[in-house]
């Protein structure tokens, strides 16, 4: 079996444990504590949640994890509260306050199928259960390892990672910015939370390799947002399952218009490159790894 295809098979089996994890959750009857729950709320939470994501990044969350000799069961809640502040995420990017998006997935956007306040409060909910699930969820590991979780989402999630991306991105969306400050921006915006998802793999296990899986999600999760930027300029809206084209039509400044789409390519040849000299010493046994890098590089959607 090649690398892309045991990262395809990978990928599909995990994203049906964590779809079917947070399918449990994502239910009127859940939990006992919890006696009362908004119908509609709950609704507009699960239409963010359930709608086909490709799971990435609970994935690496297991795929590192299991690399380093964890088990699924063990940083499965941790997996799935990583999704649900991701969703909380795309949720409040959709909003007609920041890119005013009517698709996600090729469905309406939360506030187009609900209304905007159902939105914001559907995404505020997926962010405080993320860091529920990452707490109630992940039984397996010590209350050490838990508590370093949790500290280590909310410095992705927050105004050092992804929130403060998306404030500096929205800042420079009708200005000049250089090169190397893009960069920083989609290593906050995105890569943030990539880059947590294999760290959070490796701190699960307490092995020696945390550092090593730390910069390997910091690569691809350059890799991811620059090909998200490349598809925005040559993919169709029909592929992407959202509107592409954005970026120009705003005036909006990214690495692919700076410096065009053979240096974009040649960039994430370059990451893929070196997410691969970090899998090295593992060998084969990162095959599934070696896939996702492709894949992140590569994607069509």
């Amino acid at each position: 079996m090649s690398d892309q295809d045991a990262f395809r098979q990978s990928l599909s089996d995990r994203a049906a444990l964590v779809e079917a994890f947070l399918d449990a959750q994502l239910s009127i009857d859940a939990r006992d504590h919890e006696t009362e729950r908004s119908e509609r709320l709950l609704a507009a939470m699960r239409h963010a949640v359930l709608n086909g994501g490709k799971r990435l990044r609970p994935f690496l969350v297991l795929e590192v994890n299991a690399l380093l000799g964890g088990s699924d069961n063990a940083v499965l809640g941790a997996a799935a509260g990583l999704e649900l502040v991701h969703c909380y995420s795309l949720v409040h990017d959709d909003l007609p306050s920041m890119d005013d998006d009517d698709l996600r997935r090729g469905l309406p956007t939360v506030h187009r199928k609900f209304d905007e306040a159902t939105a914001i409060l559907a995404g505020d909910a997926l962010l405080t259960m993320g860091f529920d699930l990452t707490i109630s969820g992940s039984g397996g590991l010590t209350a050490e390892h838990r508590s370093e979780l949790v500290l280590l989402l909310a410095r992705a999630a927050g105004q050092g990672g992804m929130v403060g991306g998306q404030m500096f991105d929205l800042s420079f969306e009708h200005g000049d910015a250089a090169s190397d400050r893009i960069t920083t921006i989609h290593a906050m915006k995105t890569g943030a939370l990539i880059r947590y998802a294999c760290e959070a793999g490796a701190v699960a296990v307490g092995g020696t390799e945390r550092a090593r899986m730390r910069r390997f999600g910091e690569v691809i999760g350059l890799a991811f947002q620059l090909a998200d930027d490349l598809l925005d300029v040559t993919a169709d809206s029909a592929a992407m399952g959202k509107a592409t084209g954005k970026d120009a039509a705003a005036g909006k400044q990214t690495l692919v218009g700076m410096h065009g789409i053979d240096w974009a390519r040649d960039r994430l040849d370059a990451h893929v490159a070196e997410a691969e000299a970090l899998l090295a010493p593992f060998g084969e046994r990162a095959s599934v790894l070696h896939g996702a890098a492709r894949f992140i590089a590569n994607r069509t959607n």
